[in-house]
């Protein structure tokens, strides 16, 4: 995949927790704005690398039979755990796993209290205690994200028809600058774009500010459609919409967009999602 090199950028965490649009637009809401902002989940993405499929093999008996129980333990449900579908250009095994949780801080205890569930360092011992020259996996890219104010919370997909066809589609949308990026995050909050996706039956599992990872600044958003065709019909419909094409021609929002990463995933027979 092509990708547009920007400059190397790094916002602190502090700051883009508190950030908001100072001239976004408002839209009549029941909902009052210091309750979205308590309801608003964080995210973590987890995207496990991998080059043999023994590493592959390790992390998904880990995954599914040490990961997944203890993280439930903690009371973390709806956790995501996705293959990527390779293609041409990216060729490289890749798992995704999505965590929500209701605070930073729950977020920052999380490793701490696996380490003190001994079931959790049984049924994982193979994936933690994995020598230095045979490792689980070639990397671990971690992201953290809070919610979108337009989506506080994740929703399962509403969708009919075989699991294993099931397209789920990440999108990372990265911005020239900081100020760009909030004004992209204006364009899916107030401008409308959550609630056309909604209309259109994208099935948006979050949407998701960036507050720490390789790529900043950028939001990153999951969407689900029952196949492929579906898909395409569904962007069909958004490219072709009265809305979004009211929306892209407004002046305020041009340029806020300039590198667009796309992955297609599949979820995984253990996985909540």
């Amino acid at each position: 995949m092509k990708t547009i090199k920007i400059l190397p950028l790094l916002l602190t965490l502090a700051a883009l927790t508190n950030c908001g649009n100072p001239n976004a637009e408002t839209t009549e809401n029941s909902t009052t704005p210091e309750t979205v902002q308590e309801e608003r989940e964080f995210y973590q993405l987890k995207i496990y690398s991998f080059s043999t499929d023994e590493q592959i093999s390790t992390t998904d008996d880990y995954l599914k039979n040490a990961f997944m129980p203890a993280v439930k333990k903690q009371g973390i449900d709806n956790v995501g755990v996705f293959k990527f579908i390779t293609n041409e250009t990216d060729t490289v095994h890749k798992t995704f796993v999505l965590l929500p949780f209701k605070s930073l801080e729950q977020f920052k205890e999380l490793d701490n209290k696996l380490m003190e569930d001994e079931t959790y360092l049984t049924a994982g011992s193979a994936y933690l205690n994995a020598n230095y020259d045979n490792p689980p996996y070639e990397n671990i890219e971690s992201i953290v994200m809070q919610a979108f104010t337009d989506m506080p919370m994740m929703a399962t997909p509403n969708l009919e028809g075989p699991r294993e066809n099931r397209i789920y589609e990440m999108r990372s949308y990265e911005s020239p600058t900081e100020k760009y990026y909030i004004n992209k995050v204006d364009m899916f909050n107030a401008g409308g774009e959550v609630k056309l996706f909604d209309r259109l039956n994208f099935n948006a599992v979050f949407y998701g500010e960036v507050l720490s990872g390789p790529k900043m600044p950028n939001l990153m958003y999951m969407t689900t459609h029952a196949d492929m065709d579906t898909r395409n019909k569904n962007w069909e419909a958004f490219v072709d919409s009265p809305e979004w094409k009211e929306l892209v021609a407004m002046p305020k929002y041009e340029n806020n967009v300039n590198h667009a990463d796309i992955w297609f995933l599949y979820p995984t027979e253990y996985s909540d999602y």
